[in-house]
Order: structure tokens, then C-alpha cells, then sequence
């Protein structure tokens, strides 16, 4: 059987995500490496990725929450929300208190509409936001909700010519943009904001604790360090079948319900994992099938 599971990357600076998982396309000896969730290239830490079959499963990660470590410098605007884009203004913020940037942060927290940056990935017209800012657009995204669960302040830190920056945790939902509560921070305060330095701890259950550097990585005979079954065990509820039923799995098949809800794994005897699915029609019934019936026998 191909080689599959998950692998969690520790992403250094100046890569792209699309780099990373090119370098892993090398390690694992196959083209077939995917991501779950983009870090900007000025960004550090958790990127999830798959290799295999079990790419299929990344669809299952992309939509967990995530937790970050960032700074934010308050004094400055960019054109990219981040210390990558060219300045577009600002304010001294000398006169900014600790007080006055805790109470802004308030609103920002919590079930919210945030208008993504406006360089980023999202689609407009069939064509990625950053790239009509890079060509001299003027691009205006709509609001969408997002929820930020935690938003504190570690540290801030004065710095020359008027800058301000401040150290902050924050946890939130998928598709939150930390660029954009730089820049929402900075315009509360009427001085602009932008962000200088952002690490990823987490993404859903899996945490800098685990992730391993590409270094590490290719030092290992096989760079896949969560096996297929256990990657989706971390993600989904499971249930376990016997044989017979397992046939049924692996032919696409469907199954009596269980009364799980939601999409679950499935695995047969040896732990082995059948399908990922969902009850309807008074049937648990495959979403994917990840293994076929030869793998069996």
C-alpha cells in the first residue's frame, strides 16, 4: 500500500505553503502532498499536510480553529496588513496607552464581521484578491463572520519613531485573518497597525509540540509521522465494524446507522480505515473510501 498519513511541518520563514509542500513532494517521493490552511510567507509554525490517500481527509482539518502568537505594530499602515507591504501612512503612537489598546482590543473579540485583507487568497471574479492588488486594483472584500475566542496582550513594547508594538495571543475561528485585526486595531486607534511576526501554535488538535522542521523531515526514512487511521482518529469520531460489514464499507457501500453525528471515521478489524461518513436517509453512508476491497482480503 502507497505510503499515507499526515505530517506536521513546523513552516519557517520566507517559505511559501506551496513551498513546503513541494519540499515534502521530495521527501515523500510523490506528487501527491496537499495542506490544510495557507501561511503567508512571513509566517511560522503549524502547517498540516497530508501525503497519499489521506489527502482526502485534509478536507476534514481545514475548517478546525486555530491559535496564533503575533505582533502587532501600531504607528503604521501597509498595503499588505503585514511589515511585507509598503507603508501607506500612520500616526506617532506616542500618546496610545496600554489601557486604550486593551479596551480597543474588546470589539475585536468574540463573534464578529471582518473584512478580510485585501491581499489574500480569496477569489474575486475567478481571480485571487492579492493578485489585482499586485497589478494596481483597488479591491474591496466584503465582510464575513468570523469569531475570535481569545484575544490577549502579553507585551507591548515602545520603539523609535513612534511605534508601539504589542505582543499578542490569539485564537479564532477558520478564516480569520490576524492581518486584519492589525489593521482593525490600528484604525480603532486612529495611528494604523500592521503585523510584524506571526506564528501558528495550532490547528485544531495538532500543536507546535509535534510539528517537525523539514530538517528533521529529511532525516527520516518516511517523512509521514501520523499514520492515515490515527490522523483521522485525531480529526473524527469513530466507529469500529467487523469484516463483513468492512466489505460493505470498502464497496462504497452504506451501513445501519450508528446515531453518531456528523461525518465519522470508520475502521474495520486491525484498526484498519474503511470510509469516512455521514447518516442520512436513516443510513451511514460514505463521503470518501479509503480503502478498497482487494486491501481486504
Amino acid at each position: 500500500m502507497e505510503t499515507a498519513g499526515f505530517v506536521v511541518v513546523d513552516k519557517p520563514a520566507g517559505m511559501t505553503s506551496h513551498d513546503v509542500v513541494s519540499r515534502l513532494r521530495r521527501l515523500a517521493r510523490t506528487r501527491r502532498v496537499g495542506h490544510a490552511g495557507t501561511l503567508d510567507p512571513m509566517a511560522t509554525g503549524v502547517l498540516v499536510l497530508a501525503v497519499g490517500r489521506a489527502t482526502r481527509l485534509l478536507t476534514y482539518v481545514t475548517g478546525c480553529d486555530k491559535a496564533y502568537e503575533a505582533t502587532v505594530r501600531l504607528g503604521r499602515s501597509t498595503v499588505t496588513d503585514d511589515a511585507e507591504g509598503e507603508p501607506t501612512g500612520g500616526a506617532p503612537a506616542d500618546a496610545v496607552t496600554d489601557d486604550a489598546v486593551r479596551a480597543a482590543l474588546v470589539p475585536l473579540t468574540g463573534e464578529i464581521r471582518q473584512v478580510p485583507s485585501a491581499v489574500s487568497a480569496i477569489k474575486i471574479n475567478g481571480e485571487r484578491a492579492y493578485k489585482r492588488v499586485r497589478a494596481g486594483d483597488t479591491v474591496e472584500l466584503p465582510a464575513r463572520p468570523v469569531t475570535v475566542s481569545r484575544l490577549d496582550v502579553h507585551a507591548m513594547r515602545r520603539e523609535p519613531d513612534g511605534l508601539l508594538d504589542v505582543d499578542v495571543t490569539v485564537e479564532c475561528s477558520s478564516g480569520t485573518y490576524v492581518r486584519a485585526i492589525a489593521r482593525d486595531l490600528g484604525a480603532a486607534l486612529g495611528v494604523g497597525g500592521h503585523l510584524t511576526a506571526l506564528r501558528r501554535t495550532r490547528v485544531g488538535g495538532f500543536t507546535l509540540a509535534e510539528a517537525r522542521t523539514l530538517d528533521e523531515l529529511a532525516d527520516l526514512d518516511d517523512p509521514v509521522t501520523l499514520p492515515m487511521a490515527a490522523a483521522a482518529a485525531r480529526i473524527l469520531p469513530g466507529r469500529e465494524v467487523d469484516a463483513a460489514a468492512a466489505r460493505t464499507v470498502a464497496h462504497g457501500g452504506p451501513l445501519p446507522p450508528s446515531g453518531l453525528t456528523g461525518p465519522y471515521a470508520v475502521y474495520g478489524p486491525g484498526d484498519r480505515l474503511l470510509a469516512v461518513v455521514a447518516e442520512r436517509d436513516g443510513r451511514a453512508r460514505p463521503e470518501i473510501v479509503l480503502t478498497t476491497p482487494d486491501e481486504l482480503v
